[in-house]
């Protein structure tokens, strides 16, 4: 359909027993930018993402990407990233990429080759036998090898050494579609600043900022971390993430 937004969420709203974990969402996000999706532990990143991607349905509201409520359609453009394993324990690297030329027709088998070579990988190596950070590079590498027309990747970078950030957000950077959007949850938010066009915040199930990052670093002088803990009211602690000051 190739509508001018690629996302468009109105009175989304999801409830877990117990939690709302969406809370009247409307959002609208357009096509070819990198959107970092930010907030505490517990705040819908992942729940929003999952809804986005056909996993779990709404409790209220309405969803659609590409003009098209969340299902065949909308699988065969998304490609997604989630923040957990997903290979099976007994595949090797060909086994994934077998997979993934089944599933979806606009995966590059070249591209994902090649990249895994840049980083001694090859076809034939047990993914059970990898160590987290590789494992999650050739996650990753597998999802931008798709020509998608929008990327959904839940803590993509949380799991590795900064080294392997660097690479990681440059795998991203160079080889997403660029007609295409990426959306990226995250707490490391210092580590992808500097890739980001637009940031969304969002607390407690609520969006409570959608703006563009140049927008926010010329009329408020901010990076994108500061304007963040502003508006949580939030530190550091010592694994790196965020949490409430009381």
């Amino acid at each position: 359909m190739n509508t001018p937004n690629i996302i468009e969420c109105q009175q989304l709203t999801k409830v877990f027993p117990g939690k709302i974990a969406l809370d009247d969402v409307n959002l609208h996000v357009g096509r070819g930018k990198i959107v970092g999706l930010l907030g505490p532990n517990g705040s819908g990143k992942t729940t929003l993402i999952k809804v986005l991607n056909g996993l779990i349905r709404p409790t209220n509201g309405h969803v659609t990407i590409d003009g098209y409520e969340p299902g065949v359609y909308t699988k065969s453009i998304v490609s997604y990233l989630p923040d957990r394993e997903y290979f099976a324990k007994w595949m090797k690297v060909k086994d994934a990429f077998d997979f993934f030329s089944d599933f979806y027709a606009d995966f590059d088998r070249k591209k994902a080759t090649e990249m895994c070579q840049l980083l001694g990988i090859t076809e034939d190596m047990h993914i059970k036998e990898m160590s987290k950070g590789t494992k999650e590079k050739v996650e990753l590498i597998l999802v931008m090898s798709r020509k998608a027309q929008l990327y959904l990747l839940d803590e993509p970078i949380g799991g590795v050494d900064p080294a392997a950030r660097d690479y990681i957000l440059n795998t991203i950077i160079n080889n997403y579609n660029e007609e295409g959007t990426v959306i990226i949850s995250t707490h490391l938010i210092a580590d992808i600043e500097k890739v980001l066009d637009e940031i969304i915040f969002i607390r407690n199930g609520k969006i409570v900022r959608h703006q563009n990052v140049e927008e926010i670093r010329e009329i408020e002088g901010k990076s994108v971390e500061d304007v963040f803990k502003d508006t949580f009211r939030l530190t550091l602690n010592y694994e790196g993430e965020y949490r409430y000051d009381r």
